[in-house]
């Protein structure tokens, strides 16, 4: 692998070459894929960003994105950065690419809002990527559950409670 470019995601170029990555992720993971340019565009440059992202190239080659957003933890009394999706290309893979691009969203979002920590969410059905991240040193959180409520339950909830 030759030199890699990491560029944050500022320009229409970017957003649709974060947009490429996201889909080939969805596609590696069998996941519906929703967000479009539009909502990327929205939450990357929006007025209060509620996501960021870099994206890897080789030359003009797209080789690696990663998606995160901030997050703010009363246990740590600290900001972290929530990684909402790591991809790297098949032809990338085990070359580095994926600590390098976690690496440089930590930084980032230590420049943005100080964060010193990182938290993400690992498939069940991906024991491949688990084993990336616990040789990077990630713990799972068995005290834990991911919860989640849909777009149509948040409204419903905020609808119920005035």
């Amino acid at each position: 692998m030759s030199e890699v470019c990491f560029r944050t995601v500022q320009s229409d170029e970017d957003v649709a070459l974060l947009d490429k990555a996201l889909r080939c992720l969805s596609a590696d993971l069998g996941d519906e894929h929703i967000a479009g340019r539009d909502a990327l565009t929205t939450a990357l440059r929006g007025a209060c960003p509620s996501a960021h992202g870099i994206v890897a190239l080789e030359g003009a080659a797209l080789c690696g994105a990663v998606l995160f957003s901030p997050v703010f933890s009363t246990v740590r009394g600290a900001p972290g950065l929530y990684v909402s999706d790591l991809w790297v290309s098949d032809e990338a893979r085990g070359m580095g690419l994926g600590p390098r691009l976690l690496a440089s969203a930590a930084r980032r979002a230590g420049q943005l809002w100080a964060a010193n920590w990182l938290t993400l969410a690992v498939y069940h059905t991906s024991p491949r990527s688990r084993r990336f991240y616990e040789r990077l040193g990630f713990k799972a959180d068995t005290g834990a559950s991911v919860m989640k409520l849909s777009a149509e339950g948040l409204g419903q909830l905020m609808r119920d409670a005035g």
